[in-house]
């Protein structure tokens, strides 16, 4: 099982290797590794693509997950019974956008990058923000892994935000 990442974008310059390596220990923390899990880097035009089609938002985002198990609840381990439901989904990086919130943030873009994967991989997990409450079990589950992260690879990551009034 393993994580398959695509980058379908040239605008950003991406450490695919560094990446992958962060996502593998996300996975690591998560005591997801038996299950497959897709990363595909876009631009900004795709990213608002997929972002107008599936949540009607006419707007580049940060990321976008889309969850094989998609009643999974928050904490609960997928059941998978045959080899093809060993999958997470996919999570779709808008790479381009997380530039330039770096930019304008001087934040690191490839610790960010994994900040926003981390995201997107609780969302696969049934990870949810659109009440408080869940936006707080986000938020708590988030840090966790963050905090695992940092212990592990002497990072010094954080959720980007403690609190959001828009949903991802």
């Amino acid at each position: 099982m393993g994580v398959i990442l695509r980058n379908l974008q040239n605008v950003v310059q991406l450490r695919r290797a560094r990446l992958r390596r962060d996502v593998e220990t996300l996975r690591h923390i998560l005591g997801v590794q038996k299950f497959d899990l897709g990363i595909i880097c876009v631009d900004n035009r795709k990213i608002q693509h997929l972002n107008r089609l599936y949540r009607k938002r006419n707007e580049p985002t940060d990321v976008l997950s889309f969850p094989f198990y998609e009643d999974l609840r928050p904490g609960k381990l997928p059941c998978a019974l045959h080899r093809d439901e060993f999958n997470l989904g996919d999570v779709f990086l808008g790479v381009e956008y997380v530039m330039q919130q770096c930019k304008e943030s001087s934040c690191d873009f490839h610790g960010t990058l994994t900040v926003v994967a981390a995201h997107g991989i609780c969302h696969l997990l049934g990870y949810r923000h659109e009440t408080e409450e869940e936006w707080d079990e986000m938020f708590q589950r988030e840090s966790y892994i963050l905090s695992e992260f940092n212990r592990l690879t002497g990072s010094h990551l954080e959720p980007l935000t403690k609190r959001s009034t828009q949903d991802r």
